[in-house]
């Protein structure tokens, strides 16, 4: 008597696991990103665009001169000083602090080695590409380090995503996530356009700087989902 084969059942998809191959797209999208436009900077191909950008936030006919009243001059110099290594590193303790005081220990610890180590890794690329500051408008604040990428855009996107990401993985409440997320992108988006608007960076300086923050955070993201499910981080709450 012949016995027909059956199929073995398959395996449904887990939505973790498409989660995960999503934001690791996601990363690998942001470092081509940021490949493709150091590439561009390194043959000179983004002048054009990083000229004509730059000065779309400068009066006509005088680049001293930043487009828009005083009072927005001053907020944008109150919002770049949000991405400066100071208040980022400032918020990182705090947050950490939170962490470890509300008994999440282990997520405190990885809070400080995900962003100390992004904002090392942001240093290095300046010194690698080596890009001067801008030369065509005048800076309206005092900067002594090198261009690309923008590190302030580097550094918030690593610090505020970062953040947020394992924030949204220590917490349960859907509101809190989409609160917090919204609004580190939004603090991401607003520190690297202050540093276009105050002539420090070129437009490609920020475009890469966010792109490599935000591959580095997703990155962090996958990290701390692979840690909490092995238990070495703690998991959300459940009230």
């Amino acid at each position: 008597m012949s016995v027909t084969p059956t199929n073995p059942p398959r395996r449904s998809a887990n939505p973790a696991e498409i989660g995960g191959l999503l934001i690791l797209a996601l990363a690998a999208a942001g470092l081509l990103v940021f490949a493709l436009i150091a590439d561009g900077v390194h043959e000179g191909e983004t002048r054009g665009f990083d000229e004509t950008v730059l000065l779309l936030f400068r009066q006509a006919g005088n680049p001293a001169l930043p487009i828009g009243p005083i009072w927005l001059e001053i907020a944008v110099r109150d919002f770049t000083s949000l991405g400066s290594t100071t208040g980022l590193a400032t918020l990182t303790l705090l947050t950490a602090g939170y962490l470890a005081v509300d008994g999440k220990r282990a997520a405190a610890l990885f809070v400080l080695i995900a962003t100390s180590s992004g904002m090392l890794l942001s240093f290095a690329l300046k010194i690698g590409f080596n890009r001067p500051r801008p030369d065509i408008v005048d800076r309206l604040v005092d900067v002594h380090t090198l261009s690309f990428p923008s590190g302030h855009a580097m550094g918030a996107a690593v610090t505020y995503l970062t953040l947020g990401v394992l924030i949204v993985r220590t917490e349960s409440k859907r509101c809190i996530k989409v609160y917090v997320l919204g609004v580190a992108l939004g603090l991401t988006l607003l520190i690297g356009l202050s540093r276009i608007y105050l002539g420090v960076h070129w437009p490609t300086d920020v475009l890469a700087g966010w792109c490599a923050g935000s591959a580095w955070a997703l990155l962090c993201w996958l990290v701390a989902s692979w840690l909490q499910r092995r238990g070495q981080i703690e998991p959300a709450d459940s009230n």
